[in-house]
């Protein structure tokens, strides 16, 4: 396998994980991951009572950096965060990038129309398809006031939490609202990530779908980024071989890594 480096991770300094930090590095380095990047929740104006999504940055920092020198000689270890879109957050999120040596920043839609739809009431009197449909296009108008990312996550992560999951769900259906998704991240030369996750939830598929990286690659879409976001150790390179051969069929020969905000193209099946 050639995907030795995991650049979607969470610990216990999301709130969303209990996992320590060291355990996750533990796991990653008996893994035989090279590289793996945390990149904790940071999402401002999360709705009230669901969470407080904003780590101690200073304690993050220097628990991370304590631990990439005590383990420099098994694994590196990133600086990174995962960023929740939403249209007025645009200028808090750049003066953040600069506060600190982040290696890598990824931009993901948690929310649309402000509510989480992680929570079975939001489904509550809402139709699916609409719903996909607004978390679609409030992806590209954040996408279009958002500067301060590497890499999209997640892009159809919508679909974990309907009803049906995916059951009804196809690029087809949403392609007029995703297609320019994927071309303004091609325009500005951002990557999309492909998040295994998917996988571990049973859906059949990473995050996003097989017919969306054809559709990217189709338009010259070539950077990419992997990452299993994984919240305990176990979930660590979750299904990475299998991404790898997906990856391969669908004519991608590279992935791309971050140090210091710089990207660096590994090869794929190699």
């Amino acid at each position: 396998m050639s995907i030795v480096c995991d650049f979607h991770l969470h610990s216990g300094f999301s709130e969303d994980s209990s996992s320590p930090m060291e355990e996750m590095v533990r796991a990653a380095a008996e893994k035989g991951l090279k590289i793996l990047c945390f990149t904790e929740h940071y999402d401002l104006d999360y709705p009230e009572g669901c969470g407080e999504f904003r780590p101690d940055m200073e304690a993050y920092v220097s628990r991370l950096f304590s631990l990439r020198e005590t383990y420099r000689d098994r694994i590196q270890i990133r600086l990174g965060l995962e960023l929740g879109m939403q249209s007025h957050l645009g200028e808090a999120y750049r003066r953040l990038a600069g506060s600190f040596p982040f290696d890598f920043l990824i931009a993901s839609q948690h929310l649309v129309e402000g509510a989480d739809p992680y929570y079975p009431e939001y489904w509550q009197g809402r139709r699916e398809e609409e719903v996909y449909r607004r978390y679609f296009e409030t992806v590209l108008r954040n996408i279009r006031s958002m500067e301060e990312f590497d890499t999209l996550g997640h892009l159809d992560y919508i679909v974990r939490y309907g009803p049906n999951r995916n059951r009804f769900y196809s690029f087809r259906a949403y392609e007029d609202v995703i297609t320019p998704i994927l071309q303004e991240l091609i325009r500005r030369n951002k990557c999309l990530e492909v998040n295994t996750a998917g996988l571990k939830y049973g859906l059949g598929h990473p995050n996003p779908e097989e017919d969306v990286l054809r559709r990217y690659r189709e338009l010259g879409g070539r950077r990419i980024t992997i990452g299993s976001d994984a919240h305990k150790p176990e979930h660590i390179a979750w299904e990475f071989q299998k991404t790898e051969k997906i990856l391969l069929d669908l004519g991608f020969t590279h992935y791309t890594v971050f140090q210091n905000r710089i990207p660096l193209e590994l090869p794929l099946g190699r």
